[in-house]
């Protein structure tokens, strides 16, 4: 992943990875900058994906803490 990458932002790193899919899309880059920024668009999404899923396993933990929370006040 490159270096710039870890202290960006989600929304940052999303944006930069839109930019890559619009420039490839453009079709006005040689071979190697289109495989260039093909590999970076591979990083930037893995490092999102990795962001998606502890935003998700964050909210199962709040979901479940809310849940036996409500569990036990409804058991009194």
């Amino acid at each position: 992943m490159p270096k710039k990458t870890k202290a960006a932002s989600f929304e940052d790193t999303f944006q930069r990875l839109e930019n890559i899919v619009q420039e490839l899309e453009d079709g006005k880059l040689s071979l190697e900058d289109n495989l260039k920024l093909f590999e970076d668009g591979i990083e930037l999404s893995e490092y999102c994906r990795k962001q998606l899923q502890q935003a998700e396993n964050r909210i199962k933990t709040l979901v479940k803490k809310a849940d036996d929370s409500f569990e036990l006040e409804n058991l009194d």
